[in-house]
């Protein structure tokens, strides 16, 4: 038995060896891509042009100089997690007032996003690749008292890194779809190294804590989606509601939120090919990058359209304009509150689907397509409870979609069982508020998971 388990345990080794080599040697092969990318990614979007001493940890007084030792930082990579995030960021600071936090993204439009949330209270800034040596450096400087990770960020370096430090870890609404998990089980040293890191882990559903556990994670707990506690902004409400007046109050009005490259040419073509000329299709790219992209095949379409950016609040719409193009950030809940019926892109293709929470927190009647990995009992949820429909394709997507704007009774049940649906799971960021309070003194630092 003994020398069975010594076996055991030096393959065991060995996999880790391997595993962590593998993804060091990777980290380092694409090293002097890095700014190559950063460039490439700069010629559509100018912000990846700047900041570059913050994705390095070049730059102190970015970082030391300007926050509080023992702050809080979250780190969440772009649009969707930053959002995630305020509602949880509000359940600490209404516990502690005047919480210093720091708050790190990846992407351009995260960063924004979280300036115009966040940057009246709190430091926004890059993460740094991960690299062991840049972790090892942000974290000296930062010192923070705890650390919250959203949704699915795993960053080796950096967890092992901060249990060196002895920096709490928090995986705050995570969530692992099943491709996710057969993806991290190639390298399953590394995933348990990462996973078991964690102090503590909130995962968004049981299947989500299931496939984490199964991976190593440990101290996992089911508290729900945070995004079902984002705030509807009354001002976006508002703005809906005067362009619903501009475009015509008796107009059925479709919106296509969230969409996803492949998703827009079907879904024009569909509408083209049977919609009807008084519905209106508002057409809303989930990448900004796209916008111009997305241009370009309406200008092919055959359809009257204009720039919802070139439009004033509330310039009254022409009859003959047949799609709106949503190239304007930050207005999701607007364009919620200005249609009739949303379908909510990423899942016509694989790409496993966006959040529909915020579709139906302002009750309106939601359609999805067949591929919702992503949020899949959610989604499901949703459905059951009267809030969703599923459509398997464009072609259906329209016929659906032309039903339900002929029928307002239906289409009212859908959006009130909507509201319910949100309603009924609010109440996760005071959960996880509660479940990260403990490590918020930076006197106190739990042991070190990684031992």
């Amino acid at each position: 038995m003994t020398r069975c388990r010594d076996k055991i345990a030096a393959m065991q080794n060995l996999r880790r060896l391997l595993d962590w080599t593998l993804y060091r040697t990777a980290l380092l092969a694409v090293l002097p891509l890095i700014p190559l990318r950063l460039l490439w990614r700069g010629i559509r979007e100018r912000g990846y042009w700047r900041h570059w001493s913050e994705r390095f940890c070049c730059c102190r007084e970015t970082l030391s100089d300007s926050l509080p030792t023992g702050a809080v930082w979250i780190h969440a990579v772009s649009v969707g997690e930053t959002r995630a995030a305020a509602p949880l960021i509000a359940a600490l600071r209404a516990r502690h007032p005047g919480l210093p936090v720091l708050l790190t993204c990846m992407t351009v439009t995260g960063r924004a996003t979280a300036k115009a949330l966040y940057g009246d209270f709190a430091r926004v800034c890059y993460l740094p690749y991960d690299y062991a040596w840049l972790m090892r450096r942000f974290i000296a400087r930062v010192r923070p008292c705890v650390g919250v990770l959203m949704e699915t960020e795993l960053w080796p370096n950096l967890i092992r890194e901060a249990a060196r430090a002895k920096l709490p870890l928090v995986l705050a609404n995570a969530r692992l779809s099943e491709r996710s998990a057969r993806g991290y089980a190639r390298l399953p040293a590394l995933m348990h190294d990462s996973l078991a890191g964690f102090y503590l882990i909130a995962a968004q559903t049981d299947a989500d804590a299931a496939r984490l556990t199964q991976l190593g994670a440990r101290n996992v707990e089911v508290t729900g989606s945070l995004k079902f506690d984002v705030s509807v902004s009354a001002a976006q409400v508002q703005t809906g509601r005067a362009w619903r007046k501009a475009w015509g109050t008796a107009r059925p009005v479709l919106l296509a939120a969230s969409t996803r490259a492949g998703e827009e040419a079907a879904i024009l073509s569909a509408f083209a090919a049977s919609g009807p000329s008084d519905v209106l299709l508002v057409l809303v790219p989930r990448h900004p990058q796209r916008f111009d992209e997305v241009a370009a095949k309406l200008q092919t379409s055959g359809l009257k359209w204009v720039r919802r950016s070139q439009m004033k609040r509330s310039e009254v719409l022409d009859t003959n304009v047949r799609v709106v193009l949503g190239d304007s950030l930050g207005e999701l809940f607007a364009y919620y509150a200005a249609c009739d019926l949303a379908f909510v892109g990423g899942s016509l293709l694989p790409f496993g689907g966006q959040n529909l929470i915020e579709a139906c927190s302002v009750g309106c009647p939601v359609m999805i397509g067949p591929h919702t990995f992503n949020f899949e009992t959610i989604a499901q949820t949703a459905i059951e409870m009267g809030a969703a429909r599923r459509v398997e394709n464009a072609d259906e997507l329209v016929a659906t979609a032309l039903s339900l704007l002929a029928n307002t009774p239906a289409r009212e049940a859908m959006g009130q069982a909507g509201l319910a649906f949100a309603a009924r799971h609010r109440g996760v960021a005071a959960r996880v508020a509660a479940l990260i309070e403990p490590l918020l003194d930076n006197r106190r630092f739990p042991p070190d998971p990684m031992r």
